[in-house]
């Protein structure tokens, strides 16, 4: 360890080497932190934040396609099987025919669904207030499309 160097906040004083310069690892640091937040703030509603992802993406576009759905939210098609099938079991998302393609499931929410999902979104937005807490609303703009070029969005 470099005696003369300081340490990053939350190193535990322990040299990072190159971690320190990799885009990478600070993005994982803070997916980290911002998923543990999350967890907490969403408490007994147990959701993680994958699913109230497509929770959101369905209450938008009633009958979307779970294809469709993985294409928006970036998921691969196993996932998408994975959280809709945990969500259908827990009474909050419904599948039904899709008008168009008989291979196709059309995504709707449940009565319960829309219920937890008008909940979930207050407590999502306080904890966005506290995730950009430590940023002016001009930073946290900058930080999504910062976020969105690294992604391959912009």
């Amino acid at each position: 360890m470099d005696q003369g160097k300081p340490q990053k906040p939350g190193s535990g004083g322990v040299a990072l080497g190159m971690l320190e310069g990799l885009l990478g690892y600070h993005l994982r640091r803070a997916q980290v932190a911002v998923f543990q937040h999350f967890t907490a703030a969403m408490g007994e509603a147990d959701i993680t934040p994958g699913q109230f992802g497509v929770l959101s993406v369905i209450a938008g576009n009633a009958g979307l396609s779970q294809t469709r759905l993985g294409n928006a939210l970036g998921i691969d098609r196993s996932t998408v099987v994975a959280v809709i099938d945990r969500l259908e079991a827990r009474g909050l998302v419904t599948r039904g025919p899709a008008p168009n393609d008989r291979r196709s499931h059309a995504l709707r929410l449940s009565p319960s669904g829309v219920q937890l999902l008008r909940r979930l979104e207050d407590m999502v937005q306080t904890h966005e207030r506290h995730i950009g807490r430590k940023l002016s609303a001009e930073d946290q703009q900058l930080l999504i499309r910062l976020l969105d070029r690294v992604a391959g969005a912009e």
